[in-house]
């Protein structure tokens, strides 16, 4: 164990042979267990040299990543702190009010960041956006550790907060309060365009690569929303069939390539993830799993991996699931663990690496599948993130081919395999 300041500390375990790190806070024992300590966001920055938690009470603490010296050469090229005038020390900023999301930005174009990394030394900022309960986001500079503006409009809770990966300091959140804003944070936060077509809490947004749509979920209303980024209008609502049983929706992400959405849903007897093509409105696939503890085991959070081939599954009875589209079973997880509690997850932009947060308020760090991608994939990736489904349709192209271009190889239904309660961890 060792002490990084006066809020948390890191816990090294051997419990899980894929948990690499916990950080723990330190609350008085007054607060522990009651609302308001939930870890409902955490996020690496575009460079993958910081790391964002939400800490619970208002608290948001950024440290430098890696955490540990153990972990330089073992998962992450390691940074030199020294060629630089930033300050690589933790910073810890009280926000006043519950912080239920968090994103750092800007996110610079996928060509850039291989080309050329960005020097974050050189501008003297690393924005910050934390989204709060009462419905304002605050906007920090983490190198400097000041705040630099509030954003009001939003009359709930700020859920979700995506900056999208054009090199822009546009930022798009949703709230509770139905409704998704887009933010110029170049001009102090002048409100780009609302959004409104929700008919109740907003789970969760994000933003395809190309930058050209949005996509929502909602909670209780069920809907599966896609917008347009470009002319900030509603294009669609995903559905797939009515299910006649109550369900609720708890969050979505686009693939790097942006030809899939996944999205997450949950009733009280199962969960599934429905793969989805943005533009055909096509459902692909569907991964479902069954549980005998009704209510027990909702779906809380999924991320794609960098690299497209994984899924990132954060459920009650598991810290950890992760998923390869299109096979069944797990190609990670985590030992079934009914107090793992978890809210949210993360990728490191590199890869390997994925933090969860949980209800208690802590983050654990796992390492995840380092699988090279197959050439195909690493073409697929290219093409389709440049070209539509429509345009792939009329190309010249054998069956089998078209149908891997446009994902549709992928099994229609798909279940998770059974597991008992002293399963261990499989990798």
């Amino acid at each position: 164990m060792c002490t990084t300041d006066n809020h948390a500390e890191i816990v090294s375990s051997s419990s899980d042979p894929a948990l690499i790190l916990e950080l723990k806070t330190r609350r008085p024992p007054s607060l522990l267990g009651r609302a308001g300590c939930e870890t409902w966001s955490v996020d690496f920055s575009p460079d993958g040299a910081w790391f964002a938690w939400s800490m619970g009470h208002g608290i948001v603490w950024v440290v430098a990543w890696p955490l540990d010296s153990d972990l330089h050469g073992a998962l992450l090229p390691r940074r030199d702190s020294q060629n630089g005038d930033m300050d690589r020390g933790d910073k810890s900023f009280s926000c006043g009010h519950p912080v239920w999301g968090l994103a750092f930005g800007p996110r610079p174009p996928k060509s850039a960041a291989v080309a050329r990394p960005a020097k974050r030394s050189s501008n003297g900022s690393l924005f910050l956006a934390t989204g709060l309960e009462n419905g304002v986001i605050k906007i920090w500079n983490v190198l400097t550790g000041n705040a630099v503006f509030d954003l009001h409009g939003h009359e709930g809770v700020v859920r979700g907060l995506v900056f999208p990966q054009n090199g822009t300091l546009t930022l798009i959140s949703s709230s509770r309060d139905k409704t998704l804003r887009i933010w110029d944070l170049a001009h102090k936060g002048k409100t780009v365009q609302v959004l409104s077509g929700h008919k109740d809490w907003i789970s969760c947004c994000c933003v395809s690569s190309d930058c050209s749509m949005i996509a929502s979920v909602g909670r209780f209303d069920r809907m599966v929303c896609l917008w347009s980024l470009r002319s900030y209008t509603f294009i669609r609502n995903l559905t797939g069939g009515i299910r006649k049983t109550l369900y609720l929706l708890s969050s979505c992400d686009f693939s790097p390539d942006g030809a899939l959405l996944a999205t997450a849903a949950f009733t009280g007897s199962s969960w599934w993830i429905d793969l989805w093509d943005p533009y055909t409105a096509e459902k692909l696939a569907t991964l479902v799993d069954y549980f005998e503890d009704y209510g027990q085991n909702q779906i809380s959070a999924l991320q794609f991996s960098p690299s497209g081939l994984h899924l990132a599954i954060v459920t009650d009875d598991r810290a950890l699931r992760i998923w390869e589209p299109g096979k069944t079973g797990m190609v990670m997880q985590t030992k079934a663990d009914r107090d793992s509690n978890g809210l949210c997850c993360n990728y490191h932009p590199q890869g390997g690496v994925v933090a969860t947060g949980t209800r208690d308020g802590h983050v654990r760090f796992w390492k995840a599948p380092r699988t090279v991608p197959s050439l195909c994939h690493l073409c697929r990736s290219i093409l389709r993130d440049s070209v539509s489904t429509h345009q792939m349709e009329p190309l010249p192209l054998p069956k089998r081919i078209l149908e891997y271009l446009t994902y549709r190889n992928i099994p229609k239904r798909l279940k998770t395999c059974p597991s008992s309660e002293d399963e261990e961890w499989e990798g």
